[in-house]
């Protein structure tokens, strides 16, 4: 059951030679959901091996062009391809004029549907969901409308322990009722849930935090995640310029992470002043250990917990 995160771009505004713009493709149990789409993401797409055809959401955080350049050359490849199945666009609602441009001046010989999802709200709404997951989305703090975007896998359904049936004698409808998370309240006991059933693994979730300066919402709002991708485009010493641009520090998005109880911590959106980023990772572990900088390319995948059996 996948739930693993390519990483295509790391770059800030500009790009270097070994780092694309933000782009990256989450593959939650073989959908796959892109993230952002800077300049060059159907480059690295072709280098993944990931196919455009299989992308079937696309979740746009912000306008600025790091973060949206790639995308017409993506549709027009698209639709060149001969692309057929819905494709859903979650962006900014300032990004729907950029879409309707596209399509009257590029969008002939495109016969599958574009549904764009507009991003106006002010804390975390589900945007999207199918049985197994859902993908929320919120407000970040940067100089324009931008949203960060949760994935989670929902609970799965709770296993019965055979030797619990036999113990309490269960019938047919009391193990679909511990199965869906409940107790089972006969007339003269109850069952409860925790002595009877278990949770198989525990979800998996995914959270993208690009671009943002500190606030103090984010960290409840990503409350136990799984997988956390903040940006970190400035070194410590460069907090006056990441409030002047509404981004964040090394430092500061280690505490986000940490205060958010994250289980681990990725960073990019590396400024390219910088040649190698390697000195950030010892800012980041000095505060979250659990830390690692994202390359262009990266394949990380979150791993399937089983819980332990009771």
């Amino acid at each position: 059951m996948n739930f693993t995160l390519n990483v295509l771009g790391t770059a800030s505004a500009l790009p270097t030679a070994e780092r694309y713009p933000s782009a990256q493709v989450l593959d939650v149990r073989g959908r796959l959901f892109m993230i952002d789409c800077g300049e060059g993401a159907q480059i690295q797409l072709r280098k993944a091996g990931i196919s455009f055809l299989k992308i079937e959401h696309m979740c746009i955080s912000h306008i600025h062009g790091d973060h949206i350049f790639g995308i017409f050359g993506l549709l027009s490849t698209m639709i060149m391809l001969g692309r057929s199945s819905l494709l859903n666009i979650y962006a900014p609602a300032s990004f729907k004029p950029i879409l309707d441009f596209f399509m009257e001046n590029f969008g002939e010989g495109i016969h599958f549907e574009v549904h764009f999802v507009a991003l106006e709200m002010t804390q975390p709404e589900l945007i999207y969901e199918n049985r197994k997951m859902e993908l929320l989305a919120f407000p970040l703090n940067h100089r324009v409308n931008t949203f960060g975007f949760l994935f989670r896998e929902k609970v799965p359904q709770h296993n019965v322990r055979k030797e619990a049936i036999q113990e309490y004698g269960l019938t047919l409808a009391e193990i679909g009722t511990l199965k869906q998370g409940g107790d089972v309240v006969r007339e003269d006991c109850v069952i409860r849930n925790e002595d009877a059933a278990y949770i198989p693994y525990e979800p998996r979730s995914y959270a993208y935090c690009s671009d943002t300066a500190p606030f103090p919402e984010l960290a409840q709002w990503i409350k136990g995640v799984s997988l956390l991708y903040h940006e970190a485009t400035f070194p410590a010493d460069m907090s006056d310029m990441a409030e002047k641009t509404c981004h964040s520090t090394t430092l500061q998005a280690a505490q986000c992470a940490l205060e958010a109880g994250a289980k681990e911590l990725l960073v990019g959106h590396y400024s390219s002043r910088f040649p190698s980023v390697d000195f950030f990772l010892e800012e980041i572990r000095s505060i979250f250990p659990n830390s690692r900088l994202t390359h262009d390319l990266d394949v990380i995948s979150v791993p399937l917990c089983h819980s332990e059996r009771k």
